[in-house]
């Protein structure tokens, strides 16, 4: 095999292409997993974080979890209308304070189980090495890519 043809001295494709591609699958098998409790992957993310950080203002919980406060206000808006999530004055005028209700503690707990059989089964079909290889690659990534999320909010 020459230099050029290698495949670890050129890679062949679109990396965005390549990273949406397994995340629709890897989403799928959890979307499949969540649906049955009545949840999406983002809305079960967003339970789980705010049960670990909350109660949370809006914009502490858009940062931990790398989303626009739009897009995070967005997501929020079918947790509060099921009741699963409150979002109420914060400190100062214009900050607002995100947390768990009850009923959102309870389906966290309840889409936990479905999340877990997401997780096994993923971890399972991947192989436990090759999971946390994955992990070491995309947070060593995530760090190395820290400069493109200072442009972003830039911009």
């Amino acid at each position: 095999m020459n230099e050029t043809s290698s495949p670890l001295s050129s890679p062949a494709g679109c990396t965005n292409l390549k990273l949406r591609q397994f995340m629709r699958r890897v989403s799928q098998h959890y979307d499949v997993q969540l649906a049955k409790v009545g949840l999406k992957t983002t809305q079960y993310s967003l339970l789980a974080y705010i049960a670990k950080l909350g109660p949370i203002g809006q914009t502490e919980l858009a940062s931990h979890i790398k989303m626009g406060t739009s897009t995070l206000s967005r997501n929020l808006k079918p947790l509060v209308v099921a009741q699963w999530v409150v979002v109420s004055s914060g400190p100062d005028a214009r900050s607002r304070l995100v947390s768990l209700t009850e009923a959102g503690r309870l389906k966290r707990i309840e889409a936990q189980r479905r999340w877990r059989v997401a997780q096994d089964d993923i971890h399972r079909m991947l192989g436990t090495d090759k999971v946390a290889q994955l992990h070491d690659l995309i947070d060593t990534s995530m760090a190395l890519l820290e400069p493109l999320a200072d442009v972003a909010s830039d911009a």
